[in-house]
């Protein structure tokens, strides 16, 4: 039982970091417009509308939705050149 609560406790850190570090200006500008989508949508009775930017706002508090991992900063590595470049050959056979 001791396991399941240190995993717990991983998890919550993981977390916590992925919120509190790594900002960037695109994640305070999803952050700033997706929170004046909601305000806006809510105050015009545009349910729809909060909806989209409430999912605007929780991507620039948890850092998610982001093409290519570039709203996190670390834990990303790309991998190098020479592994992305390697071709097979392929080998055709004629069919009569």
């Amino acid at each position: 039982m001791a396991a399941v609560g240190q995993a717990c406790k991983r998890k919550y850190h993981k977390l916590k970091e992925r919120i509190l570090k790594g900002w960037n200006i695109r994640r305070i500008i999803y952050l700033s417009l997706g929170s004046y989508m909601v305000v806006q949508s809510i105050l015009q009775h545009e349910w729809l509308g909060a909806l989209l930017g409430a999912y605007f706002a929780a991507m620039g508090i948890f850092a998610f939705g982001c093409a290519g991992g570039s709203c996190i900063p670390s834990g990303f590595q790309a991998k190098a050149d020479s592994e992305k470049s390697k071709t097979e050959s392929v080998v055709y056979e004629e069919i009569k």
